[in-house]
């Protein structure tokens, strides 16, 4: 968002430090508090101008400043931003496997961004070597614009620069509903990462874990916390928006950058200058763009002073979990489990280059992950809540994931891994009401007639006057998810019972016993960089460092309805007290469940009975099932059959901490194990996220998700360790 205004630029709001040693600049800092919740997200409000050339300029009726410059908005951040941070020629010089992490001071348009990704594209087309390399683009913004009238925007964009077409095309497609918290956007076949914060910048800018407390670590282990290489300040002129060239915003400038990073902004205002200087960049005047006589480009000196040292080291909170040394990237990972949570561990890190080989005793998907179909639908909070509602931004990002894997299951012409059929949440008053969501945007969670509810779901007599519509939920397909995993080229999978495991300085390995024919068993010794313990409940038997979870048994059951059943049953998938959801059978279903391809289903579950790890079929639990959707919709007894003994039914075990929270981090006192486990029901909208934010971890990027929540995430958390 390069500015031109016609207002005095602002007077200082910075005073000068009292000693110009810029080892004063360099003193450690307390670590950021917790940032306060946001307030709902408050869309922009867009009004137009026109430019020299006669086009449509957008201009933000907040600041009432343009968004982009009237002389050229495309060339301006290619001549401020990129040129100025010298990307050419850094990002043409990466490293096999390196990540270049860009942070933005608001993300607008999305011009930066795009302009940002054309060059990256440019560039891997002519450097084979930047196949591996990833780039990932941090972007914060407080007013963010509606769809609708960023798809206007950059529309005019399309047409001006053809060669941003396709990358518009795929940025609105991907583009996240305006609440608070972090949107992970992974353009995959790319090789880049969009992270948009939606909130204050200053909050959001303090929730990025850089895993500072590096005082204490010996340097061996302390060398690569995440850091950003570029700095875009592209917030509205000072003059227009000062909080965005607040102090504290310079103070997480210098917190999250190192040696040698680079900044840019159009502003030369006198704020923008000393707030830079007085956090340890030294800035210099270059010729600015169009009209602009100026502006400043900044680099960061020697910061090795600036480790914040108030904070002690704590195993507990994910902070301490730093990567091995700059020069080694780990080349090879095990996984232990090939459930949901081990699978997208496994990919995720696969994508990221890594060579990664699953282990589990029995087949992929055997488990409590391997049911014909899994609702992927939000457990809708107060929006106040939901900018660290790991749920809500698991299922969110979940929905983008598996909407790629469509793609990549449209080209392999393999069965669609999500089916995106919409739900309707009829418990919406009794959990949370309906006035505490009536902040989402429509695109997530929307309120729809009584009528129109009927017409969605096909009840006729169940009062609905209560509900919530979820467009975009919908079923997954856990086999047709398996078998596109499994062909990833860095993936190996083999049937292996682990035994044990040991970590040495600088390799960890895993031993265990294969089936070997009419032979009986081989043993079989696996040594890689990093292991991921994904098993489950049976995690702890592994490490014992891994805490004992509550294991909560669940049985889901299915039939296959008559055509005049089919008629009368719910046209999509309904939560009520439990869940039920018709779908067809598709090719790889007969693989584990008894299902024929495109032959109509109705599922519907699922029993929970605590303490209990047994995975047999019981009978009685169809019958609950069946007595749980007839109570809360009793219409429904003149189509159900009576006689649930007929029925097929599968049975897996829920693992579930005693705070609810997944497992997510490397183990105390290692530097090479970790785990990534205890998702209750809700592994397939937690496991992507969560693989995400374990992959940045173990490699040195910024994770998805703020410090709080990894914290809430941390293995080794305090509260699961009490005696």
């Amino acid at each position: 968002m390069s500015k031109f205004v016609s207002k005095p630029e602002s007077k200082p709001a910075i005073s000068k430090p009292t000693s110009t040693s810029l080892a004063t600049y360099k003193k450690a800092t307390k670590p950021p508090k917790k940032p306060a919740p946001p307030d709902v997200i408050t869309p922009a409000k867009i009004g137009w101008q026109t430019d020299d050339a006669g086009n449509q300029v957008p201009v933000s009726g907040e600041f009432g400043d343009v968004y982009f410059s009237h002389a050229d908005g495309l060339a301006e951040s290619r001549h401020v931003f990129l040129a100025h941070n010298q990307l050419p020629e850094r990002l043409a010089n990466l490293a096999d496997k390196q990540c270049f992490t860009i942070a933005e001071l608001g993300f607008g348009t999305g011009l930066n961004f795009l302009a940002t990704w054309q060059l990256w594209r440019e560039l891997r087309a002519q450097q084979p070597q930047l196949t591996s390399a990833r780039l990932h683009f941090i972007t914060t913004e407080k007013y963010p614009i509606p769809l609708n009238d960023l798809t206007q925007i950059l529309a005019l964009w399309a047409q001006r620069a053809p060669e941003l077409a396709e990358l518009i095309k795929e940025l609105l497609a991907n583009y996240p509903p305006l609440i608070a918290g972090c949107h992970r956007l992974n353009f995959i076949d790319d090789n880049i990462t969009l992270d948009i914060w939606l909130g204050d910048a200053g909050d959001s800018l303090a929730s990025l874990a850089s895993f500072e407390s590096l005082a204490t670590l010996n340097t061996e282990t302390a060398i690569n916390r995440p850091y950003v290489d570029a700095w875009f300040l592209d917030g509205f002129a000072p003059s227009c928006n000062e909080s965005l060239w607040a102090e504290s915003i310079f103070t997480q400038m210098q917190r999250l950058s190192r040696t040698g990073t680079t900044a840019a902004t159009y502003s030369c205002a006198g704020i923008v200058k000393r707030g830079l200087q007085a956090h340890g960049f030294s800035i210099k005047k270059v010729k600015g763009f169009g009209r602009k006589r100026e502006m400043l480009t900044a680099a960061m000196a020697d910061n090795t002073e600036f480790l914040p040292d108030s904070l002690a080291l704590n195993d507990d909170n994910n902070i301490c979990v730093l990567p091995h040394p700059h020069d080694h990237t780990p080349n090879h990972t095990v996984v232990i489990g090939a459930g949901v949570a081990g699978l997208l561990t496994a990919w995720t890190l696969a994508n990221r280059g890594v060579a990664v080989s699953i282990v589990d005793k029995v087949a992929p998907l055997a488990g409590a992950s391997g049911n014909p179909r899994a609702l992927l639908a939000p457990n809708m909070t107060p929006i106040h809540h939901v900018y660290e509602h790991l749920h809500s931004i698991g299922y969110l990002y979940s929905g983008r994931l598996y909407r790629y894997f469509n793609r990549q299951a449209a080209l392999q012409q393999t069965p669609l891994i999500l089916e995106q059929t919409g739900a309707l949440d009829l418990l919406i008053k009794t959990n949370i009401g309906t006035v505490q969501i009536a902040d989402y945007p429509n695109e997530m969670a929307t309120t729809v007639t009584i009528e129109e509810a009927q017409q969605l779901s096909g009840l006729k007599t169940k009062d609905l006057t209560d509900n919530l519509y979820l467009p975009k939920s919908g079923l997954v397909n856990p086999q047709a998810l398996k078998t596109l995993i499994l062909k990833h080229s860095n993936i190996n999978y083999q049937q292996l019972s682990v035994t044990d495991i040991k970590e040495a300085a600088n390799k960890v390995t895993v031993i265990g016993e294969k089936e070997s024919g009419i032979d009986g068993q081989s043993s079989v010794t696996i040594c890689a960089d990093n292991i991921v313990i994904c098993a489950a409940y049976e995690s702890h038997q592994l490490d014992k460092r891994i805490v004992e979870c509550r294991t909560i048994r669940g049985q889901l059951s299915w039939f296959t309805p008559t055509a005049e059943q089919v008629a009368g049953l719910p046209k999509l998938p309904l939560k009520y007290s439990g869940y039920c959801a018709p779908f067809i059978g598709q090719s790889g279903d007969a693989e584990i469940n008894n299902i024929r391809d495109n032959e109509p289903q109705f599922l519907l579950g699922a029993s929970f009975v605590d303490a209990d790890a047994s995975i047999d079929i019981r009978e009685e639990e169809n019958q609950q099932n069946y007595d749980k959707l007839l109570e809360d919709i009793p219409e429904l007894s003149n189509v159900l059959p009576d006689d649930t003994s007929a029925w097929q039914a599968r049975a897996g075990v829920r693992t579930q901490t005693i705070d609810y929270h997944p497992l997510v981090g490397r183990l105390a006192q290692s530097r090479r194990i970790w785990t990534l486990s205890a998702m209750g029901a809700k592994g397939y909208a937690l496991a992507p996220i969560c693989a995400e934010a374990l992959a940045d971890m173990m490699l040195g990027c910024f994770a998805p998700l703020s410090a709080v929540t990894l914290a809430r995430l941390s293995p080794n958390r305090a509260r699961l360790h009490k005696a």
